[in-house]
């Protein structure tokens, strides 16, 4: 019983920490990254669709993003997602290929880039510990149904801190690892 609780907070610990290095490939950092556009949602044939279903993504030089879309009637479409989203590049079109070249990252850029970093950690961490109450919270309500002994809570609980603290400290090293390298020139 406690075992179920504990490999489920597990679970749902391991789930929330792949989610979040998926989230920071996505940022931006010193060099191009196709996880900056593959998610991009493109209205395509008025569907939104992942840009990566619609196009083959590389990064043939350090700061170049080419997108080839399988279908070239798709180039407009994406060339607008990429203008309407966030990422502040603008696309060249080729007529069979869209371009990104990004732009080096200014100070005032990077320190923006870390703020919205730390938000993000903070938001990981604030997960995780989410995870941990409610495991604690079925332990307590188990311990009330007499469904085990108040030793066999704690023991529970001590279980599910450690692995609160072990997963909070992987977030926190991805994340230290990821402003490094956005801070870099």
């Amino acid at each position: 019983m406690i075992n179920d609780i504990i490999n489920e907070a597990k679970s749902k610990m391991k789930a929330t920490l792949s989610v979040y290095e998926e989230d920071l490939h996505g940022m931006r950092s010193n060099r191009a990254s196709t996880a900056l556009v593959d998610r991009l949602l493109v209205s395509y044939y008025g569907q939104d669709t992942e840009l990566r279903q619609l196009a083959t993504i590389s990064t043939p030089e350090a700061l170049q993003i080419l997108i080839r879309p399988y279908d070239v009637g798709a180039l407009k479409d994406i060339e607008k997602a990429i203008r309407n989203s966030d990422l502040g590049i603008n696309p060249s079109n080729d007529g069979s290929s869209i371009r990104l070249v990004m732009p080096p990252l200014t100070r005032e850029r990077r320190m923006e880039l870390v703020k919205h970093l730390h938000k993000r950690i903070e938001d990981a961490r604030v997960s995780i510990r989410n995870i941990r109450r409610s495991a604690n919270q079925d332990l307590e309500e188990f311990e009330k149904e007499k469904m085990i002994s108040e030793d066999e809570r704690k023991r529970g609980e001590a279980e599910i801190q450690k692995l609160t603290d072990e997963y909070i400290s992987k977030i926190e090293e991805i994340g230290k690892h990821k402003e490094a390298e956005m801070m870099a020139v």
